[in-house]
Formats: C-alpha cells, sequence, structure tokens
C-alpha cells in the first residue's frame, strides 16, 4: 500500500471511527465511573476486537454477515442484549458516576474492562459491515495480502483508540460537572438510557 492511499483511507475513516456508537458510550461510562486508566484499558479491548473483526472481513466473514440474514440476526441480537444490559446497570447503580477517590478506584479490573469492551465491539454488526464496505475500497483485487489488512486493521484500530483516548483524558472536566448529586443521577440515567437506547436500536437494525 502507498503512502498516499494510505492517507486517504485514514482521511475516509475517520467520520466512522469518531462517530457516537456503543463504544464510545462506554468509554465516557468509564472515563465518569473509573477513571483514566480503566477508559484506556476498554479503548484497548474495543481496538482489538476492531483488529479481529478486520481480520474477519478479510478471510470472508463480512461477506457472510452482509448475506446471510440469520448470521446477522443472531449477532445483532445478542449485541443488542448486552447493551441493555449494561444500560441497566448503570441506570440501577446509584453508585455510578460518584465523583470521590473511592468511585475513581479500579472497582473493575484491568483485564474485566478489556474484555467488556471488546466483547461490545466484535458483537456490533454496524461496525462490521462499516469496515466491510470501508476495506475492500483499498484491497488489492488479485487477493488477500496479509501485510495490507493488518495495516488497514490497525490503523483503523488506532483511529478509534485515539478517539476513546482523548475522552479518557477529558474525564477530570466532564467529572468537575458532577459535583451535584442531582447531575449525577441524570447523567446515570442518560448514560444508561442510551446504552438501553443503542442496544433496542440494535435490534431492530435493518441491512
Amino acid at each position: 500500500m502507498s503512502f498516499d492511499l494510505w492517507l486517504v483511507f485514514v482521511a475516509v475513516s475517520l467520520l466512522p471511527a469518531i462517530s457516537p456508537g456503543p463504544g464510545i458510550m462506554l468509554a465516557i461510562s468509564n472515563t465518569l465511573r473509573f477513571g483514566r486508566n480503566a477508559t484506556l484499558a476498554s479503548a484497548t479491548g474495543n481496538a482489538v476486537g476492531l483488529i479481529v473483526i478486520g481480520y474477519a472481513v478479510a478471510f470472508g466473514f463480512g461477506a457472510l454477515m452482509a448475506t446471510s440474514a440469520l448470521a446477522f440476526t443472531v449477532l445483532k441480537f445478542v449485541g443488542a442484549a448486552y447493551l441493555i444490559y449494561l444500560g441497566l446497570k448503570v441506570w440501577r447503580d446509584k453508585s455510578s458516576f460518584q465523583v470521590t477517590s473511592s468511585a475513581l478506584s479500579d472497582r473493575k479490573s484491568s483485564l474485566k474492562l478489556f474484555l467488556e469492551a471488546f466483547f461490545v465491539s466484535v458483537t456490533n454488526p454496524k461496525a462490521i459491515l462499516v469496515i466491510t464496505a470501508l476495506f475492500p475500497q483499498f484491497m488489492r483485487a488479485e487477493g488477500i495480502d496479509m501485510l495490507e489488512i493488518s495495516i488497514l486493521s490497525v490503523t483503523y484500530a488506532a483511529l478509534c483508540f485515539a478517539n476513546h483516548a482523548m475522552i479518557a483524558f477529558a474525564g477530570n472536566h466532564l467529572r468537575k460537572f458532577l459535583t451535584s448529586a442531582r447531575r449525577m443521577r441524570w447523567v446515570r440515567r442518560v448514560t444508561g438510557g442510551l446504552f438501553v437506547g443503542f442496544g433496542t436500536a440494535l435490534a431492530t437494525a435493518t441491512r
């Protein structure tokens, strides 16, 4: 892949990488609830999930998702159920978003945060379909080139990681907003509601 073509790929990938979705909502939630390091752990899980999707698309999983109604339906309901579960958990947890030193302690291990974000990433059929539509435009028609697909996958994942990292480093500013118990309650409800909304939208999505 030429450097010029790679720059075009970066430019085209920026919008889907920063577009709001379950991964970004999870990053915001983890930043407010657990702090910067927790968000970086979940951002890594999201990025690894996207790399896995990139390789899967290269080997035909994306084509299966695009053509098989059953595969698409199964994956979207699994992802939707998990997002709704996360939303209800945030909504009901009155300790969510507490602005105290104990609230910023690692109540979840880095591994658990990593795996949670990874699962959200790989069960999002829209992310799979976006990568399925985007990557082939920059791949050689002769066949699969592992270096090429590695460059595409890592680049796209890095863009998403950078977006989540910016959210993580903005955590202190976001947290200042939550000095009020009333604001904290509304942020918890809005965040939980958005997760449930994303899950519901995913469950009702069509291709």
